[in-house]
Formats: C-alpha cells, sequence, structure tokens
C-alpha cells in the first residue's frame, strides 16, 4: 500500500483514481473530488476543506479525521466504509451509500444527512441540526446515540434503535419494521403511517403521538404530560407504565395503562374502533 504522510493537495482531482492508498496528516484544500473514482483508502489524523472528496468509492477507512463545513457532500455513491472518532462538520453527508459503520462520531451540522443508505452501523454517534436524517434508509442499527433535528427516519425499513435519546418532529413517518429500545424519543407527530412500529421501554412525548400507525407496538413505555391526543385511527397493543394523558380516536387492538386523563371517541373514529382502553388494576 502507498503512503503519504505530511502533504498537502487542493483543486480538482488531486488523487482520482488511486487506490491502495493511505494518507496520514494530509489536507485537503478547496476544491472537488479529491478522492474520486478510488478504493482501499485509509486516511488518518487528516483534514478534508474541499467538496465531494470521497465519491464513488469502494473500500475506505476514515480515522481520527476532521471534514469542515467546506467538505459538504463530502462521502456519495459509495461503499464500505468505516469511520471513527472522527468530526464531521460538512452537511449533506452519506448519500445513497452500502455498507456504513460509524463510532465515536460526531455530526453537528446534519442537514440533509444519510439518504438512500443501506446497510449503516452507528455507536456512540452524536448528530446537530440534523433535519430531514436518514430519508429512505434500509438495514439501520444505531446504539447509544444523541440526536437533534426534525423529520428523520422518514420511510426508513429495517431499523433497530438502542439507548438513544431522539428530538425530532415528525420522525419515522411511514417507517416499516422499526424497533427502538430503551430510548427517549421527544417530538411531534412522531410515527405517523408507519408500520410495525414497535417501541420497547421507551419514554414518549409530543402532541399528536403515534397517529395513523399500522401495528404499533409499545412494551412497558411511559407517556409524557404533553403527549395528547395520541393513538387517533391506530392499529396498536400498548403496555404504559404509568397514565396515558390523552387519547383520541384508536381504531382497534388494545391499550393498557395506570390511568386515563381525556379520551376522546367520537363521531369521526374509524372502524373497526374496538380499541379497548384497560386498567393494570383489571
Amino acid at each position: 500500500m502507498e503512503q503519504i504522510k505530511n502533504r498537502e493537495y487542493g483543486g480538482e482531482r488531486p488523487l482520482f483514481a488511486t487506490h491502495d492508498l493511505q494518507l496520514e496528516n494530509v489536507i485537503i484544500h478547496t476544491g472537488e473530488s479529491a478522492l474520486k473514482e478510488c478504493s482501499n483508502i485509509i486516511a488518518v489524523n487528516c483534514r478534508f476543506e474541499g467538496k465531494y472528496p470521497f465519491w464513488h468509492n469502494d473500500g475506505f477507512v476514515i480515522k481520527n479525521c476532521l471534514f469542515t463545513e467546506g467538505a459538504r457532500a463530502a462521502l456519495w455513491y459509495s461503499r464500505n466504509l468505516q469511520m471513527t472518532n472522527t468530526i464531521v462538520e460538512a452537511p449533506k453527508m452519506f448519500r445513497e451509500m452500502d455498507g456504513i459503520k460509524l463510532e465515536n462520531v460526531q455530526i453537528p451540522n446534519a442537514l440533509e444527512t444519510f439518504w438512500h443508505c443501506r446497510n449503516v452501523e452507528l455507536k456512540n454517534v452524536q448528530i446537530d441540526k440534523a433535519d430531514y436524517l436518514f430519508m429512505h434508509g434500509e438495514n439501520i442499527r444505531i446504539k447509544n446515540y444523541s440526536q437533534n433535528g426534525n423529520y428523520s427516519f422518514q420511510y426508513c425499513k429495517n431499523v433497530e434503535i438502542r439507548n438513544a435519546v431522539i428530538n425530532s418532529k415528525d420522525a419515522f413517518w411511514n417507517t416499516e419494521n422499526v424497533t427502538v429500545y430503551d430510548s427517549e424519543l421527544n417530538g411531534e407527530y412522531l410515527g405517523w403511517h408507519s408500520h410495525n412500529l414497535r417501541l420497547v421501554n421507551c419514554k414518549i412525548s409530543g402532541t399528536q403521538s403515534l397517529c395513523y400507525t399500522h401495528n404499533l407496538i409499545m412494551e412497558n413505555c411511559t407517556m409524557a404530560d404533553d403527549a395528547d391526543l395520541c393513538f387517533e385511527y391506530s392499529s396498536v397493543q400498548a403496555t404504559i407504565n404509568g397514565p396515558v394523558h390523552s387519547v383520541k380516536n384508536p381504531s382497534s387492538g388494545s391499550i393498557t395503562a395506570e390511568s386515563y386523563g381525556e379520551i376522546i371517541i367520537d363521531e369521526n373514529i374509524k372502524a373497526p374502533g374496538n380499541c379497548e382502553l384497560k386498567l393494570w388494576d383489571n
């Protein structure tokens, strides 16, 4: 493997179509597509400032690196990435990718990141300013995760999340086969139009959560005081550890809780309209 140390590059495609290359203490200055159409690349302690540095790559390892804001849209149309101990300040990262492993990574400006990505693993990742995160993703596994940003995980399939704090309006819309364990989900309109959403040991907050859901399962969850007008037009099997403060027109299934606050069952309920509201004492 060829090694390049303590060098600086700029301009257009300075390392285009290189293979079996290790970069150490390298700076990629303003320009475009520094490492486009490459394979088997290792980057250690590098700084990326130019746009689109890693496009159409197959097999690359990134350790202890920095992607500045100027390195926007840095990783697209690529496969088999391993990234550790890295800060990504650039927005619109990770598009149309297959095979992503991130560990100990911070993404403070994650606008429109992780679109159309498959086979993704995140561990100890912190994400902020993350509006429209994870659109149309598949086969995603996340552990020890924090996120601030709205409209996340829309149209995703086959997602498993553990030990997370997710602050996101409109999270998990139109998703399929999503399971969340031991997490906090804070934001309005959670999980609308989802199929097979399962929440285990989770805390839910925000207005009008979990409406229009199909086959919603909740196990040992809690509902915050602001979680109102929940479960409208949803099919649900839920065990709530504590009170449910507001329920509106659930379609079918059953909900078991310590107590109920406002219960709205009116002429607008959708068939079959037979959801049972049970108490633990019963």
